[in-house]
């Protein structure tokens, strides 16, 4: 199922070993031998290399700075854009697995596990989802959220154990993310998962990567050297999140929580979302503000059934009933109320 791929490109400024680092290949199974092999093999990632366009940041005014970065940046969702057929398959097979009862899982170490921790924590309030349903998962654990942990990204046997404590099965989908596409830890977390079973995604920032290459998919979408280089903290990672966007935004519509263009699903955990529950139900019914209110007290403020029961005329405890009869699709639930005609 691996995506296919162009031939990879090459920096131009990819520097090569001199004879002392040749020299020293030659001792092998060193700790030397081995960060030889790791320079030459960082040498040829375009998300190592330098930017030509921009040799010398310090002798460019600030605002010569932000104009560049914010041009580097504008790259970004156009690249994407040609990725946009494979992250729509991507999105089709985790909302059918979610819709068997499957979790999304996101896998990443550094800044793709912290944006993936980002996207999932945001699911439950804008979707009303368990938390256990979308589940960021980061190299070293909670703490790696706020500092950096040593070594944690190069722990393959960190990342069976991670995988295994989640007990996956067929319907779980697991997205690894790396910006270099090598990451030990990463590639380890992938490979378990597609052993258990579950649907499994290669993003990387690098064509015809290993990550890539361990997974059922392969999303690898190359937005060339960063400003700054190697920190993949900012195209790369602004790559990241966008696509997460698409995948857990796009997903949670198939899955029903959406109605129209509104969110429906939203848990109302402080007065901006409850104010927006209520402009979302007199938006969609176009009912009085007087009406949302009391419809949301009446469900208890869930705004589907509230739309549901203002739309069909059914009580609050029966709009909840159709809704879970029809797995917690509105328009199913509508279609429902007037084949049987049920008041």
């Amino acid at each position: 199922m691996n995506a296919s791929r162009n031939a990879p490109s090459t920096p131009t400024d990819a520097p090569t070993d001199s004879p002392t680092d040749a020299a020293v290949n030659t001792v092998r199974g060193t700790p030397a031998d081995a960060t030889v092999a790791l320079r030459s093999e960082l040498a040829t990632l375009v998300t190592e290399s330098a930017n030509p366009h921009y040799p010398d940041l310090a002798a460019l005014t600030t605002t010569e700075l932000a104009a560049a970065m914010n041009t580097e940046d504008a790259l970004v969702p156009a690249t994407i854009q040609r990725h946009v057929p494979t992250i729509a398959a991507i999105i089709d097979q985790v909302a059918t697995r979610m819709q068997a009862g499957g979790r999304l899982i996101y896998v990443g170490a550094g800044t793709p596990g912290r944006v993936g921790i980002l996207d999932a924590s945001e699911c439950p309030p804008t979707f009303g989802t368990d938390p256990s349903k979308v589940v960021g998962v980061i190299a070293g654990g909670s703490t790696a959220v706020n500092q950096a942990v040593e070594n944690a990204e190069d722990s393959g046997e960190a990342a069976q154990r991670d995988m295994a404590a989640l007990k996956l099965t067929k319907n779980d989908s697991v997205i690894g993310m790396a910006a270099s596409g090598r990451t030990p830890y990463v590639i380890a977390a992938v490979t378990a998962a597609r052993q258990h079973g579950a649907y499994t995604v290669g993003f990387a920032c690098n064509e015809s990567s290993p990550l890539g290459n361990a997974a059922d998919t392969a999303l690898e979408i190359v937005v060339g050297p960063e400003i700054l280089a190697g920190s993949t903290r900012l195209k790369a990672g602004t790559c990241q999140k966008l696509v997460l966007n698409m995948i857990s935004t796009l997903t949670m519509v198939r899955l029903g929580k959406t109605y129209k263009n509104f969110m429906v699903d939203l848990r109302a955990t402080n007065a901006k979302l409850r104010a927006r529950s209520e402009r979302t139900l007199m938006r969609a019914t176009d009912c009085d503000s007087a009406t949302a209110t009391a419809t949301l007290e009446a469900t208890g403020g869930h705004v589907k059934a509230a739309i549901l029961a203002i739309m069909t005329g059914l009580p609050a405890t029966r709009a909840i009933e159709l809704l879970e009869e029809n797995n917690g699709f509105l328009p199913a639930a509508i279609s429902a109320n007037s084949t049987t005609g049920t008041h």
